[in-house]
């Protein structure tokens, strides 16, 4: 630390410049700035302020420690105040009379940061703070946080060696700690050194892993298997937090680890002499953020699919959206040109147009693999994602598409649970996330889907893709119809997205049909919206201002194939707004495969009119669907607005007051 701390980096009389945490920290960062050691001022500051919003750095005994990691540090430097009035840092014990101002670079080096944390840790040492008070001049101070002056003892009141000598001859209690912060520079190092401070004086073994911005040394598996207890003090995720399943845990933010560490130690025992264990302490997965544990099965497969489908769409958005203008570029025998990485030719059109749809075909080849690896993933976390992306690939080796898809990923998260359950010796643990799922698993996946599952269903795409190619005439139209209500039904909700998934799915194998199902998945969706946009402006009387205003950007959102644009409507009434969007919906969807209207794009509304097979017959189909929604909630919302008038007025002297009531939420004239 000799040179991150000089005598020109310590004002003993900080109160006479600031009286709030801000200016303190600005008094200090000048003075680095001034040696050379910070480059812009306010940036620096400013990088500060966003760490301070994260959690007060202020702590019990007098102490603030603002911190930052900043591309604006030349090196790293630490500056002391002291104020004799105190400053808030928003400690719960009151003000800080000791100030200190760390500044590590964006890129600071493992040896930087140690010396930083050394720092945090010494901070915890009353007989360090209490030399600092009694420094006289900046010199002694700065030697003193170098350590290069000998801090004098000082009666703490605290208890000593002995007190932990008195737990007898029993076997210690032992407790493992996990400690983390954002910046994890300070608080991290702080809290690990409250914890065993705390843990010596009660006479218990604690081991604390700091997972720091230093990167962090796990923890020895047999010393996590040996352990009773475990403390989380942390404000970040805990890395590998699986490690520490099936003991008694007590799971705090890291200023608690500071501000009272004995309360966890003892927390920690009670709960173990109690018998309280966590049955699995994994960082939750999407499942268990995305609904409670007496969810139904059908909720949780809801919720393992729109996993996979929410990450899958994007690479089918791009993947289709490349291909399609690939298309339109170079026409419809680009997917014959070779590739590009032996044949491209700077002035030819086609070249381009090439590059396009070889791009947007390796984008397009991750679909089925990233819809069962995040299936997968929603089901088991991360150990599914292995198994997962293997069981997609073998479904697009074996031809199973989208429905190999969907059972690949059901399949992998289901195994990598049952493997989760085997209980292992405890030596093993630590390499069962890295090796032994992996392995099994995706083992496993392989020879079901390769060998038992796979055919079946790749003889199943196989029927379906022969449907769709086969419609016409009216089954084109009822599947049309089917596939408008779905996606006007919950606007954007799982039902749409099963709609869309479905059409999406198809063009991993593009085929007539499964183009005609795309167009009208699109087109179905597109009308809510502008159907509301288009009532708002003609009928602006039947709505509030607040959706009058909401009408204005669903046009733009109905263009860009946002159905989520009508939700404001039919938050405010759903029993008039979404029969209406069905209504309209079936419309579009009907016209747009009767037309025999197609779309090689997985999105873009309006935009990719020109990609479009058919592409007037396409917007007079949804300009029919929109007419038909705004006409049905003009009618609805016209019948209620006038039996509700009918309702409160006067007749022999009485009102309705419930209708009266409702009536006045009715919106005003535009």
């Amino acid at each position: 630390m000799t040179d991150m701390i000089t005598a020109d980096l310590v004002d003993l009389e900080l109160d006479l410049s600031a009286e709030t945490k801000e200016a303190a920290a600005r008094s200090l960062a000048e003075r680095m700035v001034a040696l050379g050691r910070v480059s812009d001022l306010d940036g620096f500051l400013a990088d500060v302020a966003i760490r301070e919003a994260q959690m007060p750095t202020g702590l019990d005994g007098g102490i603030g420690i603002p911190h930052c990691r900043s591309a604006h540090v030349i090196e790293p430097t630490l500056a002391f105040g002291r104020s004799a009035r105190g400053i808030d840092f928003g400690a719960p014990d009151g003000p800080a009379d000791l100030i200190f101002l760390i500044a590590a670079p964006a890129g600071a080096d493992d040896a930087h940061l140690t010396i930083l944390s050394s720092l945090a840790r010494q901070l915890m040492d009353a007989e360090f703070t209490a030399a600092l008070r009694a420094a006289s001049d900046p010199a002694s101070a700065a030697a003193l946080i170098r350590g290069d002056e000998a801090v004098t003892a000082v009666d703490s009141g605290s208890v000593g060696p002995e007190g932990a000598e008195g737990a007898g001859t029993e076997t210690a209690f032992r407790i493992v700690a996990v400690t983390s912060c954002p910046t994890g520079i300070a608080h991290t190092y702080m809290a690990a050194e409250a914890l065993e401070n705390a843990a010596r004086e009660a006479g218990v073994e604690l081991v604390v892993e700091t997972q720091g911005s230093a990167g962090f040394t796990r923890l020895d598996p047999a010393v996590v298997a040996a352990a009773d207890a475990v403390v989380f003090a942390h404000d970040v995720p805990v890395r590998d937090k699986e490690r520490f399943a099936g003991r008694p845990t007590v799971d705090v933010g890291v200023k608690a680890g500071i501000n009272r560490p004995a309360e966890l130690i003892a927390e920690a025992r009670e709960k173990a002499a109690r018998g309280e264990v966590t049955a699995d302490a994994r960082t939750p997965s999407p499942v268990d953020e995305a609904g409670e544990g007496g969810d139904g099965y059908g909720t949780k497969l809801r919720t393992w699919l729109m996993s996979g489908v929410s990450h899958m769409v994007p690479f089918v958005a791009a993947g289709g959206l490349l291909i399609a203008l690939g298309f339109a570029i170079g026409g419809w025998k680009i997917d014959k040109a070779p590739s590009v990485a032996e044949h491209f030719v700077w002035t030819d059109h086609t070249s381009w147009a090439a590059l396009l749809f070889q791009i947007g075909g390796l984008a397009f080849a991750f679909l089925v693999p990233v819809l069962a690896g995040y299936i997968a993933y929603g089901m088991a976390d991360r150990p599914g994602l292995v198994p997962g992306f293997v069981g997609g690939s073998v479904a697009v080796t074996i031809n199973a598409g989208f429905l190999g898809g969907l059972a690949a990923g059901l399949i992998a998260g289901a195994v990598v649970l049952a493997v989760q359950r085997v209980r292992i010796p405890a030596v093993l643990r630590g390499i069962m996330p890295v090796v032994v799922i992996p392995l099994i698993s995706s083992a496993v996946v392989g020879f079901l889907m390769f060998l038992v599952v796979g055919k079946p269903i790749a003889s199943l795409q196989n029927a379906l893709t022969d449907w769709l190619e086969g419609l016409s005439g009216a089954n084109a139209i009822i599947l049309g119809v089917i596939l408008g209500l779905m996606m006007c039904f919950d606007l954007g909700g799982p039902l749409n997205k099963v709609a869309y998934a479905f059409a999406v799915g198809g063009l991993a194998h593009p085929t007539d049909g499964s183009l005609k199902v795309m167009a009208a998945a699109m087109a179905a969706g597109m009308v809510p919206p502008l159907a509301m946009a288009l009532a708002t402006t003609v009928r602006g009387r039947l709505f509030t201002k607040t959706e009058r205003d909401n009408g204005k950007a669903a046009w733009f959102l109905g263009a860009s194939f946002i159905t989520e644009g009508a939700i404001p409507f039919a938050a405010a009434d759903p029993l008039r707004v979404i029969p209406a969007s069905m209504a309209g919906g079936a419309v579009t969807g009907a016209l747009s495969m009767a037309f025999g209207c197609t779309l090689r794009a997985p999105h873009g509304g309006a935009f990719v009119v020109p990609l479009i097979g058919q592409p007037l017959l396409y917007l007079v189909a949804i300009a029919a669907g929109v007419c038909v929604s705004t006409a049905v909630v003009i009618v609805l919302k016209g019948t209620r607005r006038t039996a509700l008038t009918a309702l409160t007025a006067p007749s022999g002297g009485g009102t309705d007051a419930g209708a009266m009531a409702e009536a006045k939420r009715l919106p005003t004239t535009a």
